[in-house]
């Protein structure tokens, strides 16, 4: 299964794996080798200027310093992402996503956005998620995420603790109403 780059997957109540119960994943590329996503529903227990000052990069003009560093997921945990509106070519190490979206790994981008430079929409995100050939569309089969078309709306505008339920809004469904048993008719 291909094609589901610039999706949203939203865990279904049966998935129980840590890293994944109760996420909003955005998905970032789909392709022969397998999907790469991020979650970005899960804020850490850090703030955008606490990772600048980690990584040792001076502030000049900072907006939003308290802004949350996501968890991206549980794969390369050890290095940073940042989905951001605009154009991935502005980049070194960037994935143009969609018309509107890209995902950077690169230091460029930290230091524009410490000098007050970057992108006006963006987060950033420690690790990521990633699925091999066939893996998800198993997960799929199984009933452990629905999927949605992804709306910028969702990533940039909606507040973190609600996005998981205005992806699901996309698909006029009530994530309070889903139940974990599956019935067959």
């Amino acid at each position: 299964m291909h094609g589901l780059r610039n999706h949203f997957l939203l865990a279904m109540p049966q998935l129980l794996d840590e890293n994944f119960a109760g996420t909003l994943t955005y998905v970032c590329d789909d392709d022969a080798k397998g999907v790469l996503g991020v979650i970005v529903n899960r804020p850490l227990k850090l703030s955008l200027g606490g990772l600048l000052e980690q990584l040792d990069l001076e502030v000049e003009t900072l907006r939003d310093a308290e802004r949350p560093v996501m968890f991206g997921g549980p794969v390369h945990t050890d290095r940073g992402f940042i989905l951001h509106q605009g154009s991935a070519d502005d980049w070194d190490s960037s994935l143009q996503v969609s018309e509107e979206v890209a995902l950077t790994t690169s230091m460029d981008m930290l230091r524009a956005i410490a000098a007050g430079r970057g992108p006006e929409r963006f987060m950033v995100l420690l690790g990521c998620a990633g699925w091999q050939v066939g893996q998800l569309t198993d997960e799929l089969k199984a009933n452990a995420w629905l999927t949605v078309e992804a709306q910028d709306s969702v990533l940039f505008e909606t507040p973190i603790e609600s996005r998981r339920e205005a992806a699901a809004g996309l698909l006029g469904v009530d994530l309070r109403l889903l139940s974990v048993a599956a019935g067959h008719g």
